[in-house]
């Protein structure tokens, strides 16, 4: 990405990226115009050229971005967790005790993400339709990698007797579609605390693969 030398890009990229977030967010990629976001970070539209080639370019960097930090922040999870692991993927060895807490590490790892998140997650998934064919194959494999974490989990599970589960690859999709569910009702402050929604939705998640 090429930058002005002598620009102040290392301030001024990092405000157009933001506004940008906000925008598509809040009106959706294809409302949104280059002189919108140059407005909103108070540069002249030609600008942002310096910084991105196209609005294309920018929703990529956005969404890949996202993808990108999601799937760093899971491995840090685990290896915070458990310093000799860092995989998803259980060992033959594993207990049933491993299975579970890896499943509910995963569990109550995407919830407390996703829910500071809230415009990325969302121009993660509306947005995708706006993505080019190659932009799109780019941030379906980053998406792929994140499910495939999910998916090991719930393999060594049913491997072990663990989980009864007809076929991983759909539950795996159904208990993230369940996770995601999550960002369209909370609120901090509300009824429920943070750890209590995550208790909830753990119990739900395990008695929906439990065998």
């Amino acid at each position: 990405m090429a930058r002005t030398q002598g620009s102040h890009s290392d301030i001024t990229g990092p405000r157009i990226r933001a506004a940008a977030l906000q925008l598509f967010a809040q009106h959706g990629f294809a409302a949104v115009s280059m002189r919108q976001i140059a407005s909103e970070v108070g540069v002249q539209a030609g600008a942002l050229y310096n910084y991105t080639p196209d609005k294309q370019s920018l929703l990529f960097s956005l969404m890949e971005g996202h993808m990108t930090e999601l799937l760093q922040a899971w491995q840090d999870h685990l290896v915070s967790a458990d310093p000799s692991k860092g995989q998803a993927v259980v060992t033959t060895d594993a207990t049933e005790a491993y299975v579970l807490a890896q499943l509910e590490a995963f569990t109550r790892f995407h919830i407390r993400f996703h829910l500071e998140r809230p415009d990325a997650v969302f121009i993660a998934y509306m947005e995708l339709r706006n993505l080019s064919e190659e932009n799109f194959i780019a941030i379906e494999s980053l998406r792929r990698e994140y499910e495939n974490a999910l998916q090991a989990i719930l393999k060594d599970g049913v491997r072990m007797g663990v989980f009864h589960i007809p076929d991983t690859k759909i539950a795996t999709l159904a208990v993230i579609a369940m996770l995601n569910g999550v960002m369209t009702w909370y609120r901090s402050g509300g009824r429920l605390s943070l750890e209590e929604v995550e208790a909830i939705y753990w119990d739900m998640v395990q008695k929906s693969v439990r065998a």
